[in-house]
C-alpha cells in the first residue's frame, strides 16, 4: 500500500496521525510518501504525477481552499481517496467556540511564548541529565529517579519536547543521591522502576553494544534485584509516585508522567481555592 502524506506545514502532525492508526494493523506493508510544506498550485502540480505512478491513499493537511481543492481534484481525476484529516476536529472547534479557524498554515510551529518555554525546558534538561546540576532542581517541574537503565534519559527528553522542564538521577546502593532531592518542594519527584529481569537483559545488550565484558555485577542478577529494591524502598519512604517501564514505551512512559503531574497541580489548586474560600 502506497499512503502520501500532503502538508503545507513541516508534516509533524500528519504523521503522527498516521503513525497511530497505522498501529492499530498487524505489520502493514506500507510505503510512505512524504510530501512537506505544500503551499503553491505549482509545487502541488509537481508532485501530482507521483501520486499517481504510486496509487494509493492520500492524507492531507492543506489549509488553502485553493490548493486543497486542487488537490482533491487531481484525486478524483485519477481515482486516489483523499482524507483532510483535521477537517472534523477543527470543524468541532469551531462550532464550540462560535468562530472560523485563521486557515493558516504552520500556526502550531509559530515562535510564540510556548515555543520558548518548550525550547528553555529542553536546555535544562539536557544540562540536568543524569544527576548533573543537582544545585538548581528545584527550578525543574519533574524529577525522574531510579536505578541505571530504566529509561530515565529518554523519557526525559520526550517530556522536554513537550514544555517540561526534568531532571533525572540514577539510584546507585553505594552512593546516595543528593540530600537536596528529598527536600524539594516545587518539583514532582517519579520513582521508574522495571523488572530485574527485565533491566539485566537491557543491560547486558548495552555492554555488549559497547564492546564490553559481561561479567560485572552490573548484570548480575541478584545484584540487579537488590538495587530495584532499594530504589522501591525509597520511593515509598518518601511517597513519590511509581511508574512500571518493564512493558511500557517512552511515549507511554512520558504520558503517565503527566498524569501524575497534573494530577498534583489539579490537588494544589484545588487546595489554593479552599483556602481563599475560608479567608472569605
Amino acid at each position: 500500500m502506497h499512503l502520501h502524506l500532503v502538508s503545507d506545514s513541516t508534516g509533524e502532525t500528519l504523521e503522527m496521525i498516521a503513525k497511530a492508526a497505522l498501529a492499530q494493523f498487524d505489520n502493514p506493508d506500507v510505503v510512505r510518501h512524504f510530501w512537506p510544506m505544500v503551499r503553491s498550485r505549482q509545487h502541488l502540480d509537481r508532485i501530482v504525477p507521483s501520486l499517481a505512478a504510486s496509487p494509493g491513499l492520500v492524507l492531507f493537511t492543506l489549509v488553502n481552499a485553493e490548493t486543497r481543492g486542487r488537490l482533491e481534484e487531481h484525486c478524483r481525476q485519477i481515482g486516489l481517496p483523499a482524507v483532510p484529516v483535521l477537517d472534523a476536529v477543527t470543524a468541532a472547534f469551531e462550532a464550540q467556540l462560535g468562530e472560523e479557524a485563521h486557515g493558516k498554515p504552520g500556526r502550531q510551529h509559530m515562535m510564540d511564548e510556548a515555543y520558548f518555554r518548550r525550547v528553555d525546558a529542553i536546555h535544562y534538561t539536557i544540562a540536568h541529565d543524569d544527576g548533573v546540576g543537582w544545585e538548581d532542581w528545584e527550578e525543574a517541574d519533574i524529577v525522574l529517579a531510579g536505578v541505571s537503565r530504566s529509561s530515565k534519559t529518554p523519557t526525559s527528553i520526550y517530556l522536554a519536547n513537550r514544555g517540561y522542564k526534568v531532571a533525572n538521577i540514577p539510584l546507585v546502593v553505594e552512593s546516595p543521591p543528593p540530600p537536596a532531592l528529598f527536600g524539594l518542594r516545587h518539583p514532582l519527584v517519579v520513582g521508574l522502576t522495571t523488572a530485574p529481569e527485565r533491566l539485566v537483559q537491557v543491560r547486558r545488550n548495552r555492554l555488549l553494544s559497547l564492546n564490553e565484558g559481561t561479567e560485572t555485577s552490573y548484570v548480575d542478577s541478584e545484584k540487579v534485584r537488590d538495587e530495584v529494591q532499594f530504589a522501591r524502598r525509597m520511593f515509598a519512604d518518601n511517597g513519590w509516585p511509581v511508574i512500571d517501564v518493564t512493558r511500557r514505551s517512552i511515549e507511554e512512559t512520558a504520558a503517565a508522567v503527566i498524569r501524575f503531574y497534573q494530577e498534583r497541580k489539579d490537588s494544589m489548586r484545588g487546595a489554593n481555592d479552599q483556602r481563599g474560600e475560608g479567608a472569605i
